[in-house]
Order: C-alpha cells, then structure tokens, then sequence
C-alpha cells in the first residue's frame, strides 16, 4: 500500500482563523476541554466553520484571539450529547492533538486534509439528484483506543458515489477527503424551525482494505 498502512486510522490536518472565543466544554480528572471555531477556507469562496476541542493542558484557552489563525493536527471524533428537549444528539468535533497560533494568515499549505480508516456500519444510500448528479451517503465507525469507536458521516459523490453503493455493513475501507460544514433546517413543531449545522466529510478518494474484506473491489 505504499506507506498507507503506516497512517493512523483517524489523521486530521486543519488551519483556519478563529472566530469565537474558547468555551469551556468539559473536564476530565480535573482537566478542562475547550472548544473554540475555526473557519477554514474552500477552493471555492466559501468557508467551512469547523469546532475544534483542545485541552488545558496543551494550549491556554486565554492564548487563543479571534483574528489569529491555528494549525491544528488531530482526529474528528463523534460523542452523544444528551439534551432534555431533543434527547441524544451525535456530535462532532475536530479533537487537537498539537496547536500552533499564527498572526499571519497560512496560505501554502492545504488547509483541510482528513484520512480515515474504518468500517462500514449502515449500508451506504446511493442516489441521485433532481439534476443527475450521484450521491452516496456513509456512515463509517472508526476504532479509537479503549475499545471506543467515532461515528462519522461521509459523502461521496460520481464514480466515488457509484462505488461506495457496492458497500456491505462490516466493509473496512480508507477515505481521503476534507471535513465540511452544511446548513440545514430542523422542524421543532408546527410553527417552529430551527437552524442546525452538521458536519461531513466530503470524499476525494476513497479504497476497500482488501485483506479485512472477503469480497474484492
């Protein structure tokens, strides 16, 4: 696989500038967790506003500006978040491992790269759109240390779309691509719409782990 094996099942590389303050997210054992947004730039002339959770203890949420930019290294990670109203909510954060701060705007580096490596756990929708454009939706576990796994929605789309529909539960595949942000709206009641994001990965390139699959691609 030409070094492909040597990367980690979950490998995620952001830059962005940040647009909201650090919020206390949580703590652990007496560690707190932030998380703070970032936005990260298309190709296009758009942007992605992406979370990012990062402890205490590897950077000091006072150090973080809105205006500056950070160079994140890490895994996109999946919890349940419980709320009395709407019940259990999958939630998804880009969890740091390493940040670095900069004034300057990064600008010759790709600013959104994510690989993973898991498995296949709902058989993936392909469909198409009222212009004839192919869709696969993914959702695919992905194994984390103390037998924990992170739930995390992919989308794919062409011939990327056309393969993925040939996907079986159980499937342990390898995608490449770039985690996006995506509006939409959420019916509460009768009267009543409230706007949501969810968060994705939009695939670029993707392949079947051959030796932990019986069928061949």
């Amino acid at each position: 696989m030409s070094g492909i094996s040597t990367l980690e099942n979950n490998s995620v590389n952001l830059i962005g500038k940040v647009i909201s303050s650090p919020k206390f997210s949580h703590e652990v054992y007496g560690e707190g967790f932030y998380i703070v947004y970032i936005q990260v730039p298309r190709l296009s002339e758009n942007y992605d506003n992406i979370p990012v959770m990062f402890s205490e203890r590897l950077i000091g949420p006072e150090s973080i500006e809105e205006g500056h930019y950070l160079i994140v290294e890490g895994q996109f990670r999946s919890y349940n978040n419980y709320n009395s109203d709407s019940g259990h909510k999958l939630m998804l954060t880009v969890f740091a491992r390493e940040i670095e701060i900069s004034e300057e705007e990064v600008t010759n580096r790709n600013p959104n790269q994510i690989c993973l490596n898991g498995f296949v756990c709902r058989k993936p929708m392909y469909r198409t759109t009222p212009f004839g454009r192919e869709i696969a939706d993914i959702l695919l576990a992905v194994n984390r240390a103390y037998n924990k796994s992170d739930y995390i929605p992919c989308i794919a789309w062409g011939r990327n779309a056309r393969f993925a529909g040939n996907f079986e539960i159980g499937d342990n595949i390898r995608i490449w691509g770039r985690i996006q942000s995506r509006t939409y709206q959420k019916k509460i009641s009768e009267d009543e719409v409230e706007e949501r994001v969810a968060y994705e990965i939009s695939v670029s390139k993707m392949e079947v782990v051959k030796e932990n699959n019986n069928k061949k691609e």
